[in-house]
């Protein structure tokens, strides 16, 4: 399997600046590999809430906002999936966290990843364990995405 990381554009999301997509497609595949496993077909749709949402209601009966839903196309070792993210939600999130929008952003990129490589989060100990591991992936930016 070939890896592809691709960026699309969604009604009311904003997409990655173009000049960044290659430096973030290989920080995302090292992040793979040094997990254990191999990237493969990944797309990354940016979006705002309501098309987020509409997804949430129609594919996991959920009524909520949400900043990621991911939907994986292989079982790990093999990463491959669609990664619906709302920026919307990703400039909130920055703003009650008091943080830049760029560091939100590639924390619900690599949340995502972290996903296709099979880590949960929906117990406490799992959100723990994304937690750091999103600490961890977000170490191995390259300067360029700092």
């Amino acid at each position: 399997m070939a890896t592809e990381i691709l960026f699309h554009l969604e009604e009311g999301g904003t997409l990655l600046p173009e000049n960044l997509h290659a430096v973030t497609s290989k920080w995302i595949e090292s992040v793979i590999v040094e997990r254990g496993g191999q990237a493969g077909a990944i797309n990354y749709i940016f979006c705002g809430d309501d098309y987020l949402l509409q997804m949430n209601v129609e594919y996991l009966n959920h009524d909520t906002l949400t900043d990621i839903i991911t939907f994986p196309y292989e079982h790990f070792p093999l990463v491959s999936g669609d990664l619906f993210i709302s920026t919307e939600r990703v400039t909130d999130n920055a703003t009650d966290r008091a943080i830049n929008y760029s560091e939100e952003l590639h924390r619900v990129i690599i949340h995502g990843v972290l996903h296709l490589c099979g880590q949960g989060d929906k117990t406490e100990q799992e959100a723990e364990e994304m937690r750091q591991l999103e600490d961890w992936a977000l170490s191995l930016r390259p300067d360029a995405l700092l």
